[in-house]
């Protein structure tokens, strides 16, 4: 899944406003106007039948340094800005995880979710996830116990905020 399109996912699914979408970003350090924020969202132009990003000069690409930095703008936009603790830095540092998993970890902190609420919302998608295949996609990489998240997982997770908050 591209992260353009988890953007726009999680901007139905939250309900969030441009404007909005300019302020988190900005709250996770990436400065963007509302017209580049609108030339994310939307989709690349097809060029005879495919869809050809090179072509579209207007269309912006988002890549895992911006979406990471949208997300931790998010957690920041829901939940206040937190002061760090003594030798702690200011912004937290860029992982290099896979984006899904990072994605599911920075919306559980954003959300204020506990497992159980992650596992209804999987649920609410209509799909089973146990909690020992969610505590997989929540772990850091290089632990024995970690699953890289597919964009199945992470499509439907989006969907079930979808339905949660949208009904």
């Amino acid at each position: 899944m591209e992260n353009n399109d988890i953007l726009i996912r999680l901007r139905y699914a939250q309900d969030i406003k441009n404007i909005d979408m300019v302020e988190i970003f900005k709250l996770g350090g990436v400065k963007v106007t509302k017209e580049d924020v609108l030339n994310m969202l939307r989709k690349p132009e097809e060029v005879y039948g495919e869809i050809d990003v090179e072509e579209d000069e207007e269309y912006i690409k988002c890549n895992n340094r911006m979406l990471e930095s949208f997300l931790n703008g998010f957690i920041t936009f829901k939940r206040g800005k937190q002061d760090p603790k003594p030798g702690q830095p200011e912004t937290p540092p860029l992982t290099n995880e896979h984006v899904n998993n990072m994605l599911l970890k920075k919306l559980k902190i954003a959300l204020s979710m506990t497992s159980e609420d992650m596992l209804d919302i999987f649920k609410l998608a209509g799909i089973t996830v146990t909690k020992g295949e969610l505590g997989a996609l929540l772990r850091k990489p290089g632990h024995k116990n970690y699953k890289e998240c597919g964009d199945k997982f992470a499509r439907n997770f989006l969907k079930g905020l979808a339905v949660k908050y949208r009904g």
